[in-house]
């Protein structure tokens, strides 16, 4: 616009006319102007305030800074300057005479993107003298103007909070390190970035110099996930100068920010318990194995794994660098069955280069983590005794012995997996027989007749790492099981025991008809009549049929279906031929 005074700071001052591009609605109840009675000369500035915006957070006062377009005209609509022929706004202080009159009265009250028409007298804009060669004298001046941006000296950053999650872990504070995503416009709405169109955060240190002042001041006492609308003065901004062709000199800047998340260098990992079952008696420490689901996400909540998904959990030592340094750490010391959060910096975590697709570079992470069960490979079974009958228990449970007993079996959260009450009998084993997993069988010596127990039995003495069917890899059992009966085994290689000397004259009390041969069946009625008797017992646990026919095997050393004085041998006597020769 046209500043009043010498012709020479006339054509210097019509440069800065270019901004104002807005149509006013005349003015009413402001005393800026009207015609007179009689149509005579005008008195004041007539504002016509053809467009105002819905939304006007402030006005036009004394001594704002402003920037507009404007075009401007006579009565006959002949243009005279134009800010927008020059492609440059108008950017100066009103209201302190460095405008013609008229204009400084005209742009008071505006709201950014309100559009006016002035009509401005001549002893309001260049009076009788007019400007040489391009406004005669007494010229009544038009002018169409579009306000795009006001600010003062005395404005401060001004922060809105759009949006504040329930939750914050945590606040910006000077020197941390964020990563947020951001619209960057000018006052007036147009646009002139945003993070959004290049597909990652903008990631920077706060109050390290690394950003303009207004924004190291917007971003502080953010929350992850909250949203902010920041406006910024030039002088907090890119000042006099701008930025490259896409923020003019002297422009307030808004930013609408979205934090994702937030850390310092010198962060730790942050632990919070969730849910810590009752009677922990074992934490987790360096070198345990250990099972467990998770939830990953990034610090806005966007998930970015899930062992769930797998069906499947998460197995792996802790302590010995198999897992990220914040995940080794905030492994140690958990409990089976507790939940647990656990904040990873990215320094402990997958650094300024992220990891594939779904975790950025710089990008804090979060873990939701279940226990599942952990051991170390030098554990043993622990033994828990559970009650002991009340009578006194003179014998136990040994290896060899043939046992009887109920168990139900489940993981250590619970899981169930077996059980003998499902099959309607007693489970049936010999001790030290290899016909259970090694912890069991170890589990089960040593008890009464009556006894009940529990058994944690370690992955390396159950299943290992492959698992059995029902039975995860690398599970840690447990077990309850309750004695219900046990015999005395026989030693190693005998189907059949004598509790006393057999007798002397064997083959002959074998022999049935006396005929100097022993089939079959007088073989498996001597054998009986023994058991019977109380003289002798054969193996337990197995079919007596089989057994004696195993036995009548052993002793028919040319298999012709017969046994004779000569093959008959008791094992005592015998050279150790063959492993199975008995009697």
């Amino acid at each position: 616009m046209f500043p009043a005074g010498s012709p020479s700071h006339t054509f210097r001052r019509l440069s800065l006319l270019r901004l104002l591009l807005l149509l006013l609605l005349q003015a009413l109840g402001r005393g800026l102007g009207r015609a007179s009675p009689a149509g005579g000369p005008l008195e004041d500035v007539v504002i016509e305030r053809y467009h105002v915006p819905r939304s006007c957070p402030r006005e036009v006062q004394m001594g704002d800074f402003v920037r507009y377009h404007y075009n401007g005209t006579f009565e006959d609509g002949k243009k005279f300057d134009s800010s927008y022929d020059r492609s440059t706004l108008v950017a100066i202080v009103v209201g302190v005479g460095r405008l013609i009159t008229g204009m400084d009265r005209g742009l008071m009250g505006m709201c950014v993107n309100e559009r006016r028409r002035l009509i401005v007298p001549p002893h309001l804009g260049y009076g009788s003298i007019g400007v040489a060669g391009l406004i005669p004298p007494d010229a009544t001046l038009y002018f169409d103007v579009v306000l795009l941006d006001v600010w003062n000296k005395a404005d401060t950053v001004q922060v809105s909070i759009l949006l504040r999650p329930p939750h914050c872990p945590r606040m910006v504070q000077d020197t941390d390190f964020v990563r947020y995503h951001y619209n960057g416009t000018l006052l007036d709405g147009t646009t002139f970035d945003t993070s959004y169109s290049r597909g990652g955060t903008y990631d920077t240190y706060v109050g390290s110099g690394w950003l303009i002042k207004g924004m190291d001041q917007g971003l502080l006492g953010m929350c992850p996930g909250e949203r902010r609308k920041i406006i910024i003065p030039p002088f907090l901004a890119y000042g006099e100068k701008g930025y490259g062709t896409v923020i003019p000199p002297q422009a307030s800047l808004v930013f609408h920010v979205l934090l994702i998340d937030v850390h310092n260098p010198k962060d730790t990992v942050q632990l919070e318990t969730l849910e810590l079952p009752p009677g922990c008696v074992r934490r987790a420490k360096a070198g345990d194995f250990m099972r467990y689901h998770y939830n990953g996400s990034l610090m806005d909540g966007t998930l970015f794994d899930s062992s769930y998904s797998r069906n499947h959990t998460y197995n792996t030592y802790i302590g010995q660098g198999y897992i990220i340094p914040g995940m080794d750490q905030g492994l140690q010391g958990v409990c089976i069955g507790e939940r647990r959060r656990i904040t990873v910096p990215p320094h402990l975590a997958y650094g300024e280069n992220g990891t594939g697709d779904k975790i950025p570079g710089s990008a804090v992470l979060i873990f939701d983590v279940h226990v599942i069960d952990f051991h170390n490979p030098a554990d043993p079974v622990e033994i828990k005794t559970l009650s002991r009958p009340p009578e006194s228990c003179n014998e136990t449970s040994k290896l060899g012995d043939f046992i009887r007993y109920h168990y139900n079996c489940s993981l250590l959260d619970g899981t169930r997996l077996f059980s003998s009450h499902d099959f309607g009998a007693p489970q049936e084993a010999t001790l030290g027989a290899n016909k259970v997993i090694e912890g069991l069988d170890t589990g089960l010596q040593g008890m009464c007749v009556g006894e009940r127990r529990q058994l944690v039995v370690p992955p390396h003495l159950a299943h290992g790492e492959s698992g059995a069917r029902g039975v995860p890899g690398s599970a840690v059992l447990l077990f309850e099981v309750e004695l219900v009966s046990r015999e005395d085994g026989l030693p190693t290689g005998y189907l059949f025991v004598w509790h006393k000397d057999p007798p002397a004259s064997l083959f002959e009390d074998m022999d049935l008809n006396k005929d100097g041969e022993v089939p079959p069946e007088e073989f498996s009625s001597f054998i009986k009549a023994q058991v019977n008797e109380g003289k002798g017992r054969l193996m337990p646990g197995q079919d007596p049929e089989k057994t004696i026919g195993d036995m009548f095997q052993n002793q028919d050393r040319n298999q012709d279906g017969k046994i004779t004085a000569e093959e008959l041998k008791l094992k005592s006597d015998e050279d150790q031929e063959r492993v199975h020769e008995e009697l």
